[in-house]
């Protein structure tokens, strides 16, 4: 009796990463291996010891290496379309093809310029040469392998990281807005009204799809406003805010980092002073990149002891977006309370620093 179930569709393999061909440390590998290939080759037993023979060799690998950057840079795209690991399968074939046709070109023309460079067996030139090529190759390409696989695996726990930032934001807030709201709804309803929506665009922004997890600067100053819209409705004339801000709005972001820093600034500089204070916004640019501060007035009176958990929030994200060079310091001045972010306009790929 025949199956009758219906046939799985087969999920094809994904493809292993290409390293960037294009890039100079890409090019500096090619090079060293090009130059430690003619060095062995040179100190080969019934090699040429002369320095002169060295030289050529050196310079032979050089170009050679300078010519399988570019092919490689431009067939990047084709090779990495192949499953699996076809794509470095594919480098090392080209790479064989490449040096085996050049070397017997070379060799070819050595022996009728009569110039004595390579080897009188034109053959056995090409033999050594591809064999020396092919061991080294596949041993540079084993390398690039592991540490694009390694590079994936870093990449996926970086983007499970910043999912799990992404979607915290803290209960009070929610509550106290929603009281705003609900006080809001018989005394002014247009106000309530701008609350709710307020209240989804941050919502939206924290709990969205990964599509919508990250976002630009300009986004983001936005999102600040219609928090503290939302604030201002519960503090009222106690809550000022000073903005003195100029940065390039399309900065690539992840998707809520200022606004956990305005809500320490008024939930621990605001919030405990009956007075109220002033919240400055701060934003311009340095060389390298964008400077961001958010700043609040210490309280007299003590604020409710927090975790940390949102400045140690910011400093993930902002390490795992921007890498190393990004800082966010934090420093008491002048009675105020300062938060500084420090953003390089380019930036690694993250979740796609790659």
């Amino acid at each position: 009796m025949a199956d009758a179930s219906p046939d799985l569709p087969t999920t094809p393999r994904a493809s292993a990463p290409l390293p960037d061909f294009c890039s100079l440390p890409t090019l500096f590998a090619l090079l060293v291996v090009g130059t430690i290939t003619a060095c062995l080759m040179w100190l080969a037993p019934g090699g040429d010891l002369r320095v002169s023979s060295l030289s050529v060799g050196v310079l032979y690998t050089a170009w050679l290496a300078i010519l399988l950057t570019v092919v490689l840079c431009k067939a990047k795209p084709l090779m990495q379309r192949l499953p699996g690991i076809l794509p470095y399968a594919a480098v090392w074939l080209v790479l064989m093809s490449m040096v085996g046709l050049t070397s017997a070109v070379v060799a070819w023309l050595d022996h009728n310029l009569g110039a004595g460079l390579t080897p009188p067996s034109m053959a056995r030139f090409v033999r050594d040469t591809l064999l020396a090529t092919g061991l080294l190759g596949a041993a540079m390409l084993r390398y690039f392998y592991v540490v694009a696989q390694w590079q994936v695996r870093v990449e996926a726990v970086a983007q499970a990281q910043v999912a799990a930032l992404q979607a915290r934001i803290r209960p009070h807030f929610l509550f106290n807005s929603m009281n705003a709201v609900a006080a809001l709804i018989r005394v002014d309803p247009d106000a309530a009204e701008r609350t709710v929506e307020n209240l989804a665009e941050l919502f939206r922004a924290a709990l969205g799809s990964e599509g919508a997890a990250q976002g630009t600067l300009g986004e983001e100053w936005r999102l600040v406003d219609q928090y503290l819209e939302i604030e201002a409705l519960r503090l009222g004339a106690r809550l000022q805010v000073e903005r003195d801000i100029d940065t390039p709005e399309a900065l690539p972001m992840p998707r809520l980092l200022l606004q956990p820093l305005v809500e320490n600034a008024i939930r621990h500089g605001i919030q405990p002073s009956r007075a109220g204070g002033v919240v400055r916004l701060g934003g311009r640019r340095v060389e390298g990149g964008v400077a961001v501060t958010v700043d609040n007035p210490l309280a007299d009176a003590p604020a409710t002891p927090g975790t940390g958990h949102g400045l140690r929030s910011v400093r993930e994200r902002v390490r795992l977006q921007f890498g190393e060079r990004a800082t966010v310091k934090a420093e008491a001045r002048d009675g105020r309370f300062v938060v500084t972010l420090f953003l390089p306009e380019v930036a690694r790929a993250r979740p796609g620093r790659r």
